[in-house]
């Protein structure tokens, strides 16, 4: 398919273009940007004027719930989801059962997102089998099968001497580890950031220090390892600020943070409802405001959505017994775009923390709109407004933003050069 798209302003985070063009699609790449190809004939046009043309988003944590959790969500609605929300690109966290351990798993995992069509999705494998802690999980193999990097989720190692084996093992191979730093002890029980509200509530809290704690150990061996490192789900402005030192020192290191993280704070909790229960948990304003500080001078370069679809159930027990997580992914763009209208971060900033800084992090062949990459876009209005829940695409509902009135709608989102999604 060959497809002219007229009038958009392209915006490439990665080049840093900004103007008004258009583009020219061609065998699932981007054939010109500006001037047509010698003898090229389009056999569709979008009219995209007053649009904005981007790369497709690239959301670095999208629990797709397959295999194991089918209540939740499957491949096939995640994705489906990812693509409203403006998402062409995608990394899977190991979270399934069975866990994604094995080159088994993964290829289940490729051949349902390759079968639905709607999102390239890049697994993230296990660092270690069962994501027990103890043995190492067969990250070679995992990574031939097409695996991207390696974490543990919020599961702990077994032991400091694991970790650092393991580390210096993915070291070896050039393999980038993924942390989520939360030291099990310190959180043990809490749902809440520890703080007023917390106290107010009754609610167990969850110290700033459960993240510092464990990001300075994790920040030491990756230094002792040499190994690319990801920190993600950063929730504190002094973990942000520890990321930071650790830049300057020329570690190999980057980060990202979950969307919702830079719109709530802890006073979302104050009615209890279980759609704000999350982990790690919402701080306060001052690790929120950190946050954003952290993403608009690239200490973060990525803002994920970090979805979790929980089926009803999960949210209906009082705020303990509930599951964590948010379903956003499909509200991405619309979300993150309430960042440029309140005037936290300019929309090319903004863009390039949901683009080309993301695919960087991970090393994925993504985020790029030059000529000759993959035909990945999002063509979205910047001018019309989104109301969160209309047509919800995901199987999980379980989302505090539903009825909101966002800025922003995406109105197509094209993969390999074909219409994934259109409004």
């Amino acid at each position: 398919m060959r497809i002219r798209i007229l009038g958009a302003r392209v915006i490439d985070p990665a080049s840093g273009l900004d103007q008004v063009a258009d583009l020219y699609l061609a065998d699932g790449r981007i054939a010109a940007v500006g001037t047509a190809p010698a003898a090229f004939e389009a056999e569709q046009t979008l009219d995209a004027r007053g649009l904005i043309a981007a790369p497709g988003l690239v959301d670095l944590s999208v629990a797709l719930r397959e295999p194991g959790y089918s209540r939740k969500g499957n491949i096939a609605s995640e994705t489906r989801a990812a693509a409203a929300g403006g998402v062409t690109s995608l990394c899977c966290p190991p979270l399934t059962k069975p866990v994604l351990d094995t080159p088994a798993v993964a290829e289940l995992i490729l051949d349902r997102a390759r079968e639905a069509g709607h999102a390239k999705v890049f697994p993230v494998g296990a660092l270690s089998r069962e994501l027990a802690g103890e043995q190492l999980a067969e990250l070679v193999a995992l990574r031939d099968t097409g695996c991207v990097a390696f974490g543990n989720g919020l599961a702990s190692f077994a032991s400091h001497r694991n970790l650092r084996r393991a580390l210096e093992y993915a070291a070896t191979f050039d393999l980038t580890v993924v942390f989520h730093s939360q030291d099990a002890a310190l959180a043990e029980d809490g749902l809440a950031h520890e703080g007023p509200m917390a106290s107010f509530l009754g609610l167990a809290g969850i110290p700033e220090t459960a993240e510092t704690v464990a990001l300075a150990r994790d920040l030491l061996l990756v230094e002792q390892a040499g190994v690319r490192a990801h920190f993600s789900q950063l929730s504190s402005a002094r973990g942000a600020q520890m990321i930071a030192e650790a830049q300057a020192r020329g570690l190999p290191v980057t980060a990202d943070v979950a969307l919702y993280q830079l719109i709530l704070t802890d006073e979302a909790l104050a009615d209890f409802s279980s759609l704000y229960h999350v982990q790690p948990p919402l701080r306060s304003r001052a690790d929120r405001d950190g946050l954003r500080e952290a993403v608009k001078n690239g200490t973060i370069q990525a803002i994920a959505s970090h979805h979790q679809p929980h089926e009803p159930d999960a949210k209906l027990a009082p705020f303990g017994a509930t599951e964590p997580g948010i379903s956003s992914v499909e509200l991405l763009l619309p979300l993150a775009l309430s960042l440029v209208q309140e005037g936290v971060l300019d929309l090319p900033t903004l863009l390039a923390r949901l683009t080309h800084g993301p695919a960087q992090a991970l090393r994925l062949p993504a985020g790029r709109l030059a000529a000759g990459a993959p035909a990945d876009l999002v063509l979205f209005d910047p001018q019309a407004a989104t109301l969160a829940g209309e047509h919800w695409l995901s199987k999980g509902r379980n989302c505090p933003f539903i009825g909101h009135v966002l800025p922003g709608a995406v109105r197509y989102t094209l993969l390999d050069g074909r219409i994934s999604y259109q409004a």
